[in-house]
């Protein structure tokens, strides 16, 4: 055998595992992975419109944000992740990093578990003034500011929607239409299951998806007319709703088992803590398996979070300003009642402490 023989022979192994290895990475595909609310959806967007590029949608209802582990290991090469909680989704984000995967990932919510990794950038930003677009846009620096500033509104963050708004000089009627697209949005994302949602996430982005700006899709697309019509009939109804118990530090309200009212639940509670001067506000709704859906609104993130207080409950989390609880057993509801105005009410003692 003569040496160029043996050398072709010694390198077939290598290159036939070089070309296996090549093969294997191109049939992978990257993954967009968001909350299906105005944050997740608009943060997406603008990524999107700023690097195009085809990817598997992964996706749910406001509340279904375990999301990391519905994608498969061995078939991502790129993981983009929008407006979901690192520490409730950290085990799969472990599994796809050490699956070779490269994850970028934008994200507003607690994190205590966050970790480095060579193939993690990690974008976050607890603050109140902050939510996932704000971060994208930051990190585009501000090329889609208008979606920004829809997600802002959206996620109840109007002085945040205002000054951005501001900041591209925008008219007051078109910064009020932005809030209501952010309303509308934001809205959708509230039920139990994509089957309480007017439009599922992953349709109602690939409906967003043509348009730079929001202004066009508010004009042109049919699924704003859809959110619009839905969010007017839904909203009627938070006129007649009572609170099951209301104090001088917040109130509880809670909302029968019925499609509207989760949906709404949302917005309700947005629309309560809107006026609030520092109060609290608890929204349950009932699902239809008996438990509870929470809605927390913190009128004094900065000394008491809601996250913290939404956090002592089994699948509770989110952030200082809003949180929630996705599960509460109806023979809870007594202990979180209790538990809330506690936690709430410590503030009028440290304020006269």
């Amino acid at each position: 055998m003569t040496n160029t023989q043996a050398d072709i022979q010694a390198a077939t192994p290598a290159d036939t595992q070089a070309d296996n290895a090549n093969a294997i990475a191109a049939t992978k595909q990257a993954y967009d992975v968001f909350n299906g609310d105005a944050d997740g959806i608009c943060a997406l967007h603008q990524l999107r419109l700023a690097n195009p590029r085809d990817a598997i949608l992964v996706t749910g209802a406001k509340r279904d944000i375990a999301l990391l582990e519905r994608v498969p290991l061995g078939q991502a090469s790129e993981v983009n992740v929008f407006d979901i909680s690192l520490d409730t989704n950290v085990l799969a984000l472990k599994r796809l990093l050490d699956d070779g995967c490269q994850v970028n990932y934008f994200d507003h919510h607690a994190a205590q578990q966050a970790f480095t990794h060579p193939r993690l950038k990690f974008f976050w930003d607890e603050s109140p003034e902050a939510c996932t677009s704000v971060l994208v846009d930051l990190h585009l620096q501000g090329r889609f500011r208008p979606w920004a500033v829809t997600a802002a509104f959206g996620d109840n963050l109007e002085p945040v929607g205002r000054r951005l708004a501001a900041d591209l000089g925008m008219p007051e009627s078109q910064a009020q239409a932005l809030q209501l697209l952010g309303t509308v949005l934001n809205y959708n994302a509230y039920g139990e299951s994509v089957a309480d949602l007017h439009i599922a996430p992953d349709i109602l982005y690939r409906a967003v998806q043509p348009f730079v700006d929001p202004l066009d899709f508010i004009v042109n697309a049919r699924e704003y007319k859809i959110l619009h019509e839905g969010y007017q009939g839904d909203a009627e109804r938070m006129a007649g709703l009572q609170a099951l118990r209301s104090e001088s530090c917040g109130a509880i309200y809670v909302l029968p088992n019925a499609p509207w009212a989760r949906r709404i639940s949302g917005v309700f509670a947005n629309h309560l803590a809107a006026d609030a001067d520092g109060r609290s506000f608890a929204v349950l709704t009932e699902q239809s398996n008996g438990c509870y859906g929470v809605s927390v609104r913190s009128g004094v993130p900065m000394t008491h979070p809601a996250h913290r207080f939404c956090e002592t409950f089994e699948t509770g989390g989110g952030r200082k300003v809003a949180a929630g609880v996705n599960r509460l057993p109806a023979a809870e509801i007594e202990r979180f009642s209790a538990q809330f105005f506690t936690y709430f009410s410590s503030r009028k003692t440290e304020l006269t402490s």
